[in-house]
């Protein structure tokens, strides 16, 4: 689609009721993100201590479940697998501005969005609180060497940090940018100096715990591409978040690799680091293994702030936006109050419980249930977009109340119950089981079942 065809749909769209300013398809002259600072936005959010918190979920009780090379390849899927779903879902935002849960009324409905927009609003919450309380024991270490150890409370760090992003996030977009433009290149530096202090300092301890390991190549190893692969899960789902800001003209192929060039580079040294960390500490809190692992006051202090800038950095393009989108689709608020409902719910996410210091499992089991119904929607609209409508949308029809997609699709709905009934069957491999057991049933749903729906207008199944 043109960009003369979004202008021209953004008009006949301003005046539908209920529908949000911030919900509105972006024209050209708002799109004002470039493929560089995309490229750095993304590195940003890849090096940030959940992801850390992953690489050191291998490690659990001085154990690690894989060795460094079934590490390194089941990062690589995950990666390529991650990647290719980001270029193919961001694929309709970027053409027509239109914001993830404009997206979801294609498959589901604007009734059926409902349920399927809080699907990805909910995680993306936990994962606010998750990566605020690791920032929160970072601050805390800081304002604990700066007081003489006369303060020491994370619980207090972590409610002033999660304030500070609600109002950074009230800024919008254009915040986002120039933080993660910082923060990329910051926070890589100081991972870099970490990675060589367990190098030279540690290396006895890793050899042993992670390199010398036996591991397995059986289903933990396939488990494990699911753990990486789902905590991406919920970010590309909303791909059209992200895309409908980025500057028109560039390539479905240029796009593609953006993304992959940016979460290989970061995810995977992060992931690295993280099981690195865990081996010669025992420690799956990121933060708190650092402070081990630098046995310096100020080193401490410097690698502390860049914990802190990276929780931020993630936080804002991964774990707000796309929540406060949820938020002020079902509230019909403005954007910034749903902003800060999105922090307010995050204090409420008990992230404690989730990482702890002596294991990250319930993060990794958490990760994997979500994505036993994350896998299913993006299947969905992944078989709705390229399958079933040949890439051809009526985007203005996707803000009518009244239109062609009021109400719900039973189809989608009933498809994504199936595939995450199917997920469940084998939670290590919850993802990939969910998308496959939903692409498959959505297809035949729409074929065979509900012959008069509306929903069937402009697909190949169309009488």
């Amino acid at each position: 689609m043109s960009v003369q065809n979004i202008e021209n749909t953004e008009t006949q769209i301003e005046h539908a009721p209920g529908v949000d300013e911030s919900l509105y398809p972006k024209t050209e002259k708002e799109r004002t993100v470039g493929p560089i600072s995309y490229m750095f936005m993304w590195i940003g959010d890849g090096v940030n201590l959940g992801n850390m918190t992953l690489g050191a979920s291998l490690v659990v009780a001085g154990v690690a479940t894989l060795n460094i090379f079934q590490t390194l390849v089941a990062g690589i899927i995950a990666i390529a697998i991650i990647s290719g779903i980001f270029a193919l879902n961001d694929r309709l935002g970027y053409k027509t501005g239109i914001p993830y849960v404009a997206q979801l009324r294609m498959s589901f409905g604007v009734k059926g969005t409902v349920i399927s927009s809080l699907l990805r609003g909910i995680p993306a919450i936990v994962w606010y609180g998750i990566q605020s309380w690791i920032g929160a024991t970072a601050l805390n270490e800081i304002v604990k060497i700066f007081s003489g150890k006369s303060f020491d409370n994370v619980a207090v760090c972590f409610i002033v940090l999660v304030l500070f992003q609600i109002v950074l996030s009230l800024f919008g977009f254009h915040a986002i940018k120039w933080v993660e433009s910082l923060a990329s290149i910051i926070i890589m530096l100081a991972l870099i100096y970490v990675f060589g202090i367990l190098l030279t300092s540690h290396k006895e301890a890793i050899v042993d715990t992670w390199v010398h390991t036996k591991g397995t190549w059986g289903l933990p190893f396939f488990g494990f591409i699911m753990v990486f692969l789902g905590n991406y899960a919920a970010i590309f789902l909303s791909a059209a978040d992200y895309s409908r800001e980025l500057k028109t003209g560039i390539s479905n192929g240029k796009r593609g690799s953006l993304y992959f060039f940016s979460i290989f580079v970061a995810y995977g040294f992060v992931l690295t680091i993280g099981a690195m960390l865990a081996s010669a500490t025992g420690i799956t809190n990121p933060a708190k293994a650092l402070a081990v692992i630098v046995d310096n006051s100020y080193i401490t202090v410097f690698v502390s702030i860049f914990i802190v800038i990276g929780v931020i950095a993630t936080n804002m393009v991964a774990n707000i936006i796309p929540p406060a989108y949820v938020i002020t689709l079902l509230t019909k608020l403005k954007y910034k109050p749903a902003v800060i409902i999105t922090g307010l719910l995050a204090l409420c996410s008990f992230p404690w419980v989730l990482v702890k210091d002596s294991s990250a499992e319930g993060l990794n089991l958490f990760v994997l249930i979500y994505s036993a119904f994350l896998g299913p929607v993006v299947s969905i609209l992944l078989v709705e977009y390229y399958i079933l409508r040949k890439q051809k949308v009526n985007v203005a029809e996707l803000y009518k109340a009244d239109g062609q997609f009021a109400g719900y699709n039973p189809c989608a709905l009933i498809a994504m119950l199936i595939g995450a009934a199917a997920a469940f069957i084998e939670v290590d491999l919850a993802w990939i089981v969910g998308a496959v057991v939903a692409g498959i049933a959505y297809i035949l749903l729409m074929k065979f079942t509900f012959k008069n729906s509306s929903f069937k207008k402009g697909t190949i199944f169309e009488k």
